[in-house]
């Protein structure tokens, strides 16, 4: 098999002269992992997903792998070909980061740093799991997690926010192998994103997420402060009154052209989930003003101590209210 010729019909031949260098032939091709083509200079990942796609068709022999050239199929007319995976969702992403871990590597053994940051990560992932959140990905000491995708809820957003609490509170429990107490903090945002098809293969798997809302996520856990949970509006305005939240007013965020409003979480104090979430107090009665008079009449009787039952002649269901004795 000719790689090179592999790579040109691909529309990757600039990679041509770097995999002749590492000596990548066709009998490794097919063993070529997302992090070999990383190693390789394949920084696009549109680029890595289109190689591994291939390599995975060679593994498994869909396409004979001295076949010099690999062409398309030809689309049915009036079809669409899938392009992929990729699914366009409203997601509401949550990052949490372990505070202090640089300066923990200088004092701690390598090997006690690893059982700390495992302990870390287990807690956090159970907290999310807990909540039904899925962990995206583990990046040494942060975890990205979305709530709303593979499996999306309708109170995802308060998924998140429970679960970000929790997260903090359970990592404060933990402590670092000289005894110092462990401290997360985490920022949560929601928004529209594309999630892509699965690149890589082992551990090196990931999703290719598209959207600023993950960006905005790590932005706003850069913004708290240990132990703290920091949300953006787009989250805040999902949550209705089951939190205590603190208005950070707006904050200047790289990678964004205008200020953002931000909020601190604070712990759950709604009694009832449907009227924190819905009640916004009493609204006028429109277009009633019969019925309200009548009522108002009915209590005025009561309070001058002439009240009745059947005998007063109304129906109160054919006026379109209730009137209890």
């Amino acid at each position: 098999m000719d790689v090179a010729a592999w790579l040109r019909d691909l529309g990757l031949g600039q990679y041509e002269q770097s995999f002749r260098e590492n000596d990548v032939d066709a009998e490794v091709l097919a063993d070529l992992t997302a992090e070999d083509l990383i190693g390789l200079g394949v920084t696009s990942i549109g680029h890595r997903r289109k190689l591994l796609a291939a390599i995975a068709a060679l593994r498994t022999g869909s396409v004979p792998v001295t076949t010099p050239r690999m062409t398309a199929p030809a689309a049915v007319p009036g079809t669409a070909l899938p392009f992929s995976e990729a699914e366009r969702r409203q997601v509401t992403v949550m990052f949490a980061d372990l505070v202090g871990s640089t300066a923990m590597v200088s004092r701690v053994d390598p090997e006690e740093m690893r059982k700390v940051i495992r302990a870390y990560q287990n807690t956090v992932s159970g907290e999310i799991s807990r909540y039904v959140g899925h962990v995206a990905k583990f990046m040494g000491d942060g975890v990205l997690a979305y709530f709303g995708w593979p499996k999306a809820h309708e109170d995802d957003a308060e998924r998140a926010a429970r679960a970000g609490l929790a997260v903090t509170q359970s990592v404060a429990g933990l402590t670092s192998p000289d005894g110092q107490p462990l401290a997360a903090r985490v920022g949560i945002a929601t928004g529209l994103v594309v999630v892509g098809d699965l690149v890589g293969s082992g551990e090196a798997q990931e999703r290719d997420v598209i959207g600023e809302t993950p960006n905005l996520a790590a932005r706003l856990q850069a913004l708290a402060r240990p132990g703290q949970v920091v949300i953006a509006e787009s989250t805040w305005r999902l949550l209705g009154r089951l939190f205590e939240v603190e208005d950070l007013g707006q904050r200047a965020l790289d990678g964004f052209d205008e200020p953002l409003r931000i909020f601190l979480l604070g712990p759950s104090v709604a009694e009832d989930r449907f009227e924190a979430l819905h009640g916004t107090g009493l609204v006028p009665l429109v277009g009633r003003e019969q019925e309200l008079a009548l009522l108002l009449d009915r209590w005025a009787r009561v309070r001058d101590g002439e009240g009745c039952h059947s005998a007063c002649n109304i129906d109160p269901l054919s006026r379109g209210i209730g009137v209890q004795n």
